[in-house]
């Protein structure tokens, strides 16, 4: 008699006995006609393995202390050659789903750079306004690119609640925050306003080591920050009032929440809603407890400047588990191999005089942002009524981008990086561009960030 062990049949009957020196008697654990050839003398018959009994059972030695002697698993039959040759295919046709999009976004990089690096150098004898409106133009035809295959190419459905304006305004983003999809949504709305040169990340100061990119960001407008005591609140302030006094547009995207909510991992979660709780304030379930700093610098700072708060609350549908539970928002990878179907942003517009300007009240204004942000959430994905679920309350608009925004900037990147890569001498300058624009980039950015 048998029974499963392990993923294999295991093969009862044969126990060692307890002395090598002693009888040679096998113990039986259930009855059996197999036959055992007679050992040689000299050996124990405990210690004398039986040849397989079948053609598809294979004998390997049990671990130590078992008290079995071998066990019996099924040998796997292997699959035919045509067979492994279209499973090794789909793996890999599945893997280039993420795996060309970063190439071409990355390997487009080391151009892009030299051609905003030319004009850097330019336009250092013109007024600082040319350079920003020039900037913002190279800009977007580089998260154009990005657009390309993060809308276009993965052929998500964005689903709008709201009014979105159409005319561009100064403004500050306030988004929840789950993962690194979250900064594209930002570029999703700004190019559907014309205005994605304009947009500018208040960012986690680990990010400024990303090889050219980290320099880069900073360089367009981005502002780095620490989180809690660390946070420099003196050196936000002063960068955001450069960009005003030039006139630059303002879109800032800020994540309050300062970290993902993962609801994978729950520690995290639970000091949040701690942090709450300390603060005299709601708990909440899904999302973080926001803090108030780099919110309350970037609105007080540029409040003269600014037409309003977009509030935004954003949901990536396919992230409900079988049992019912939240999963996981996609990340950049999944996300290129077209495992979320469709994104939920639901859009809010709040005139920046509705704002309140003392920190406490801000604080608290902030607070309840995120309380609105986590009942539309909760309704998403625990609406009692499943026709509601996997939707924001209201009515969402289907917003789809016309190609035509996003491929001329995939041919024009692309034309000026693919001859650079067809001789030698343009290689070399490539590689050197990732190398010494990498190195030269993380001194600068620590010097003036």
């Amino acid at each position: 008699m048998s029974r499963r062990d392990a993923g294999g049949w295991r093969q009862e009957g044969e126990r060692c006995c307890s002395q090598h020196g002693g009888s040679d008697a096998v113990e039986t654990v259930s009855p059996t006609s197999i036959t055992r050839p007679s050992p040689p003398p000299s050996l124990p018959a405990c210690l004398t393995p039986r040849p397989p009994s079948g053609p598809l059972l294979r004998q390997v030695p049990c671990r130590p202390g078992s008290g079995l002697l071998f066990s019996r698993f099924p040998v796997p039959t292997p699959l035919p050659f045509p067979a492994t040759m279209l499973l090794s295919l789909v793996v890999h046709t599945h893997s280039l789903r993420y795996w060309l999009p970063a190439a071409v976004m990355m390997g487009t990089a080391p151009v892009y750079l030299l051609t905003w690096a030319a004009w850097r150098l330019l336009s250092m004898l013109l007024p600082a306004r040319l350079y920003h409106i020039m900037d913002d133009r190279l800009y977007t035809i580089y998260q154009s690119v990005v657009l390309f295959f993060f809308e276009s190419y993965t052929g998500v459905e964005v689903v709008i609640y709201g009014d979105l304006p159409v005319k561009k305004e100064n403004m500050v983003y306030l988004s929840n925050h789950q993962c690194t999809v979250d900064w594209i949504i930002a570029d999703m709305l700004a190019i559907r306003q014309n205005a994605l040169g304009h947009v500018r990340y208040v960012l986690k100061d680990g990010l400024k080591w990303l090889p050219l990119y980290g320099w880069y960001f900073s360089q367009h407008g981005g502002i780095y920050v620490k989180r809690s005591a660390k946070f420099n609140e003196k050196a936000m302030a002063n960068k955001l009032q450069q960009q005003i006094k030039v006139g630059t547009p303002a879109y800032l995207v800020i994540f309050p929440e300062g970290t993902r909510y993962n609801p994978d991992n729950p520690q995290v979660i639970a000091a949040s809603q701690a942090y709450a709780r300390t603060e005299g304030l709601p708990e909440l379930r899904h999302t973080m407890s926001p803090r108030v700093k780099a919110t309350r610098v970037a609105i007080n700072t540029m409040r003269g400047h600014l037409d309003a708060v977009y509030d935004i609350t954003v949901a990536y549908e396919g992230t409900i588990k079988s049992n019912g539970h939240r999963a996981t928002a996609p990340s950049m990878p999944e996300f290129l191999c077209r495992e979320c179907p469709r994104i939920h942003i639901f859009f809010e517009r709040v005139d920046v005089k509705e704002v309140p300007e003392e920190a406490i009240f801000l604080k608290r204004w902030l607070h309840e942002r995120f309380e609105i942000k986590d009942k539309l959430l909760t309704e998403f994905y625990e609406a009692e009524d499943e026709q509601k679920r996997c939707k924001f309350p209201g009515e969402g608009r289907r917003s789809q981008l016309s190609l035509m925004r996003t491929l001329p900037s995939l041919l024009f990147l692309g034309g000026l990086t693919v001859p650079m890569l067809l001789t030698e001498s343009g290689r070399k300058i490539y590689m050197k561009t990732w190398i010494y624009g990498t190195l030269v980039g993380w001194l600068w950015v620590n010097i003036r960030p």
